[in-house]
């Protein structure tokens, strides 16, 4: 796994890659404004990590095209995932209510672009824009409906069901049906063992649903995936925040 994110190793302009953040485009523009001067855009590879657990909040993360997972981690090591964020939001908006430490590790589940704001920036604007400071607070409501979804999910459905629900998500969340995951991160993922992971996946390969290879899954019949998930891929989407602006995947 990557280890901590320290360096930006791509830099563009705010304009260049706005709109690929549905959060992003749904913000006031007076909050844009106040944002823009230190909004800063980089390539994350998978295993980065943006928070550990207890620590401070020093950065805001908006992805463009991955995705970053908020994990539970145990005292033997074992992980699981609560919620994941994708192109519809963020990780670390908390923070525009104020100096705030990460409840969960935060880590790059799928690689791509991010737009990068210090905390201390966003907690500036939201300050000064009340539109902004509402946009935070219906989107830490929406945040723990999800946490809350997904807490039943993994008590109650089975590992299959709540795989094809999360391949489902992860497309929605970076905008493409060629996921790079590995076992590894899918078995955290699902709170289940690496081999239970290559069953699963072998069997909707063999059902047409998905092309699996090593690192690699491609969803080949989202439909069937969708018959096959639990029903809380629709309850999560359903709550999305950009539905609730009116902003669509």
């Amino acid at each position: 796994m990557v280890g901590r994110l320290s360096v930006l190793t791509e830099t563009e302009s705010t304009a260049a890659r706005q709109g690929s953040n549905r959060l992003l485009d749904a913000m006031p523009q007076d909050a844009l404004a106040l944002l823009e001067p230190e909004l800063r855009h980089t390539v994350l590879p998978q295993g980065a990590v943006c928070f550990e657990v207890g620590e401070p909040i020093e950065q805001v993360y908006f992805p463009q095209t991955g995705m970053i997972s908020l994990l539970v981690t145990t005292g033997d090591g074992d992980m699981v995932e609560t919620s994941s964020v994708g192109r519809e939001g963020g990780i670390g908006l908390q923070c525009g209510l104020g100096a705030r430490s990460s409840f969960t590790r935060a880590v790059v589940q799928i690689p791509g672009r991010f737009s990068i704001l210090p905390a201390v920036r966003f907690e500036y604007a939201a300050s000064r824009s009340p539109a902004l400071r509402d946009l935070v607070f219906r989107y830490i409501e929406t945040a723990w409906a999800e946490a809350q979804q997904n807490a039943a999910c993994n008590a109650i459905h089975d590992s299959s069901a709540r795989l094809c629900r999360w391949l489902l998500h992860t497309a929605d969340r970076t905008g493409s049906e060629q996921l790079l995951l590995t076992q590894e991160f899918l078995a955290d993922m699902l709170g289940v063992r690496r081999t239970t992971v290559t069953l699963l996946a072998q069997e909707l390969q063999k059902r047409g649903f998905v092309k699996y290879s090593r690192g690699r899954i491609t969803i080949l019949d989202r439909s069937g995936l969708e018959a096959c998930s639990c029903e809380c891929y629709h309850a999560i989407k359903d709550e999305n925040l950009p539905l609730k602006i009116g902003v669509k995947l």
